[in-house]
């Protein structure tokens, strides 16, 4: 089953989303069906903010490092495309398909001086036509999952909004449209109902069981940089109890306990 087959599934697919070879083995010990990288995450490995403040050779080579240790289908997390133009960003997706790569989240928003604001809708479009007709050309197969953010910023009519973008960019050649933020049942249902298009949901407190999300219509669900955000947070715990109680103890609870 290819990566687009996996998203017309009895069940929504589950991606498990990676930041380094660790995370990828373990996905993959884990049975997961297909992987996608968490940008927030990856820059959260290297120090950095979100935001395309890692360059996209930093993120190429930790692609290359996931790619290295798992051979289950990887989507790739490229934020708005780390570039101006279409052509910087079909350039950095040839270089990820020729990686292997089979899929890409492309946002319609971007950070500006430290605040993220939504692309002009058609101007997004226009750049993805461009993006799509290029890939074609060249008979690249990238899964274009196009990550439409009202949700994510609140806009004030976020399901006309996301309807009004969602049309327009399955017009322009996407393959999927993901709705970080997006939890309410009745929405969710529009979405699905409406569009022509799978429809991506990420791990959000009030989100819908999977089974439920199944029956309203979602094709994929993913973690963003949750997971790696919950470990993050038990890694300063224990470190904070070594540092406090003066001893390895600590560290061995769980072991002692198998």
């Amino acid at each position: 089953m290819n990566f687009t087959e996996l998203h017309n599934q009895s069940k929504p697919l589950l991606i498990a989303n990676v930041w380094d070879a660790a995370s990828a083995i373990m996905a993959q010990q884990s049975g997961y069906q297909a992987m996608g990288t968490s940008s927030a995450a990856i820059a959260a490995m290297l120090g950095y903010e979100d935001g395309q403040a890692m360059s996209f050779d930093e993120l190429l080579y930790i692609v290359t490092r996931i790619q290295s240790v798992s051979n289950l289908p990887l989507s790739v997390d490229v934020e708005a495309g780390f570039g101006s133009t279409a052509e910087e960003i079909t350039t950095h997706l040839k270089r990820l398909a020729q990686l292997g790569v089979v899929g890409i989240n492309l946002e319609d928003s971007r950070v500006v001086n430290g605040v993220r604001q939504l692309d002009d809708a058609a101007a997004f479009t226009h750049t993805l036509q461009k993006i799509r007709k290029a890939l074609n050309e060249e008979s690249y197969q990238l899964f274009l999952n196009i990550r439409i953010d009202t949700y994510l910023l609140n806009h004030e009519l976020a399901l006309q909004e996301t309807l009004l973008r969602g049309r327009l960019y399955e017009a322009a050649g996407a393959d999927g449209i993901f709705v970080p933020c997006l939890t309410l049942v009745k929405d969710i249902e529009t979405l699905t109902k409406e569009l022509n298009m799978p429809l991506n949901v990420m791990c959000m407190p009030g989100l819908p069981t999977f089974e439920r999300l199944g029956e309203i219509g979602v094709s994929r669900i993913s973690m963003g940089n949750f997971v790696h955000s919950a470990l993050q947070s038990k890694l300063k715990d224990l470190m904070l109890l070594i540092q406090s109680q003066q001893t390895f103890a600590g560290v061995f609870i769980d072991e002692s306990s198998r």
